[in-house]
């Protein structure tokens, strides 16, 4: 029996209203309790936290850490590694290796250091998972889930052609269960399609070749199947035409999608992801501008729908790994370097490019601003959240660079000074004075990716009965100018002072100190009813023999397969 007492801490706690009140947290059995629960004669462990910030585990909801994609993008990058290698320590803490395509030891202890408990892979082709849920299960300390990518695989379209909402949900239902994945995923919805049969993507009202629908069909119809599936986490988008000048107007065509969903569940209809990717305005990459105010504008007005930024890291060198395969074609003739793309059956095609964010480029100025602008300037911080598309835009290392520019203006101008000048006279960032404090930070982190998941009753607060994850970082909010000293905010968040993973102490001063530790595996379980579930037996494996060289049971992953699996037992609205 684990007892932790967290007294005299700087609270930041947004699902709870708590914004730096001075109070203590208990600990007992992996679980937060009332103080007043423990036990002394049981030994209590006391930790002072006087003149330091407490937090709910971080929850990271996008971030590429395992899967096929992952493992090649390491196999590429033989230089990414080369100066990475750190020593494990004998007989517990692993050998780590690897920057931007780290291997799974740094991708936990990593994460863990920065007071991250939870982090979502957010695209799996289902034909892959059980690859993807090997490598969820060795990764150490933090928790885990993994969004499945369902947009462009022929029995779906089938499906959305034939306009049959109930077997289409009932579909999306199986993938989720056979998967042990959390949400549904669209890349680029039905370019993947298009790409195999002409060599090019589509914008969300092109018609898709055979099928005679368009992107924003498969997008409407998913959504509402998410709808009738009663799904904690909706639907997350990767907009068409990502990487191409112009395509801000997509990404609003995507939002204004939501406003239309016919919505008969709790919960945001529509998440647009890695924004910096799909806010482009212009008709060229010389005319290139920010987007980011007018997606601000339209989050803004439109209560259905959150995002990520996909925020860029200047001076940074990335692997770029997307299902987006259509552009990962593009970028590998504007950087002429290695790449790498595949097809996976009829689930999907991907492509990996290495890349590098230079300071004094245009173009990648004006990535950096465009996360930044929409960040600052929405009105409902509970809507956004801070990610770098890991590895793509930049690494999720980098994350205590991006809150230290969200907070203090003097950050964002001490950066700027090194950028492309040209660039940033052509954005809005300059003239925004606006800086996020450590309670904005925390609902952006912790409580709203929480909510987003529907795991607001254990994850991203501290009250009683949440898991006890717990962050706490070498931050004196009070006397401390957070604005001017920045660099210290950085090197607090690089590095907690203290973390806690269900109830145990996994890092202490910025090094981990408990790797035994394991994390859970979330996965949600739809339920359908039995008629149509043997309807949708006949047609899946029916479909199976005609589409792909795999058998039905191929699909089908084993909860024992998973470490420490954690089912959402979800009633829908299927009948």
């Amino acid at each position: 029996m684990t007892q932790i007492l967290i007294k005299n801490g700087y609270v930041f706690d947004p699902l709870n209203g708590i914004k730096g009140e001075i109070m203590d947290i208990a600990i007992k059995d992996g679980k937060i309790v009332d103080p007043r629960e423990l036990n002394p004669q049981e030994g209590i462990t006391v930790i002072d936290a006087s003149g330091k910030v407490v937090m709910p585990g971080g929850i990271d909801i996008h971030s590429h850490i395992a899967g096929p994609k992952i493992n090649i993008g390491r196999m590429m990058r033989p230089e990414d590694h080369y100066t990475t290698n750190k020593p494990g320590v004998f007989p517990y803490i692993r050998a780590e290796t690897g920057l931007s395509t780290p291997n799974v030891f740094r991708i936990g202890y990593e994460y863990a250091i920065m007071g991250y408990t939870l982090v979502a892979e957010p695209a799996t082709p289902p034909v892959m998972t059980r690859h993807t849920h090997h490598e969820l299960n060795a990764i150490p300390i933090i928790d885990k889930m993994a969004y499945v990518i369902v947009d462009s695989n022929w029995l779906l379209l089938d499906l959305i052609m034939n306009n049959d909402p109930r077997l289409l949900a009932a579909y999306l239902a199986w993938v989720l269960r056979a998967t042990k994945s959390y949400a549904l995923k669209l890349v680029d919805p039905g370019s993947d399609f298009a790409w195999l049969l002409q060599g090019s993507g589509l914008d969300i009202n092109d018609e898709l070749p055979v099928y005679n629908i368009m992107p924003a069909d498969i997008i409407k119809n998913i959504a509402e199947a998410a709808q009738i599936l009663n799904l904690p986490h909706k639907l997350h988008v990767h907009c068409n035409r990502l990487g191409f000048p112009g395509n801000y107007v997509t990404t609003l065509k995507t939002m204004e999608l939501a406003r239309n969903i016919h919505r008969v569940s709790e919960g945001l209809t529509l998440h647009v992801t890695h924004v910096q990717f799909t806010g482009y305005k212009g008709d060229s990459w010389a005319t290139l501008e920010s987007g980011g105010e007018d997606i601000a504008k339209e989050l803004n007005s439109n209560p259905y729908v959150s995002l990520d930024l996909g925020q860029a890291i200047p001076d940074r060198a990335v692997t770029t790994m997307t299902a987006d395969a259509p552009f990962q074609f593009v970028l590998y003739h504007i950087m002429k370097n290695k790449w790498y793309s595949s097809d996976i059956e009829s689930d999907g095609a991907s492509g990996i490019v290495p890349y590098k964010y230079k300071k004094k480029n245009y173009v990648n100025t004006i990535q950096w601003v465009i996360g930044l602008e929409v960040a600052l300037l929405a009105n409902d911080l509970s809507r956004v959240f801070i990610a770098t598309d890991h590895p793509n835009a930049g690494l999720f290392t980098d994350y205590p660079l991006i809150f230290a520019w969200l907070m203090s203006k003097k950050a964002r101008e001490d950066t700027m000074k090194g950028l492309n000048q040209r660039a940033l006279k052509r954005s809005a960032l300059p003239a925004i004075d606006r800086e996020l404090t450590l309670y904005d930070i925390a609902y952006m982190t912790r409580a709203s990716p929480a909510k987003l998941l529907g795991l607001e009753k254990t994850k991203g607060h501290l009250g009683i009965g949440a898991d006890a994850d717990v962050a706490i970082y070498d931050i004196d909010p009070v006397r401390m100018d957070l604005s001017k000293e920045y660099d210290k905010v950085i090197k607090a968040f690089r590095r907690a002072w203290l973390v806690i993973k269900d109830g145990e102490i996994v890092v202490r001063n910025g090094e981990i100190i408990n790797p035994l530790v394991k994390g859970s595996t979330y996965y949600v379980n739809p339920e359908v009813p039995e008629p149509l579930e043997k309807d949708l037996y006949r047609l899946i494996h029916d479909k199976i023999k005609q589409y792909y060289s795999i058998t039905y049971e191929s699909f089908i992953i084993d909860e024992k397969e998973l470490l420490r699996p954690k089912a959402v037992n979800i009633r829908t609205l299927l009948r």
